[in-house]
């Protein structure tokens, strides 16, 4: 079992920077990728940046360029530097954690593959 916790939502005006954190605690050993997926009401869960346990990053193309996505040792942190934000990316965002290799695959921002899940944090932007 993995609990994760998200941290670090606010609002903020277009344009300015947020920092999200993921405390994760159990067995994150064997967590292999590990990612944020945001949703905005009434659209679907989205894959916005995942990590796996080789440390490869993989980006959406809204955010590329623009939010980085790093984990700390043991796997017990991940975080989410979001600059340069948009009213567009107004959204819940959550971590997500699960022990199979998607990060590495086409399957990473599919969040039905990932086990482990946070409550979520609110990120709203202001234009």
């Amino acid at each position: 079992q993995v609990q994760l916790v998200e941290s670090g939502g606010t609002s903020v005006q277009a344009g300015g920077s947020l920092r999200l954190s993921c405390a994760a605690s159990g067995d994150t050993d064997n967590m292999n990728c590990m990612g944020w997926f945001r949703q905005a009401p009434g659209k679907e869960r989205e894959g916005v940046a995942a990590i796996g346990s080789d440390g490869r990053t993989t980006y959406a193309g809204p955010v590329k360029g623009r939010f980085t996505i790093s984990k700390g040792n043991a796997k017990k942190t991940l975080t989410l530097q979001m600059n340069s934000l948009k009213p567009d990316d107004t959204a819940m965002y959550y971590c997500a954690a699960d022990s199979g290799h998607w990060c590495s695959g086409g399957y990473w921002g599919d969040p039905t593959v990932y086990a482990y899940w946070g409550q979520g944090t609110q990120v709203t932007v202001s234009s």
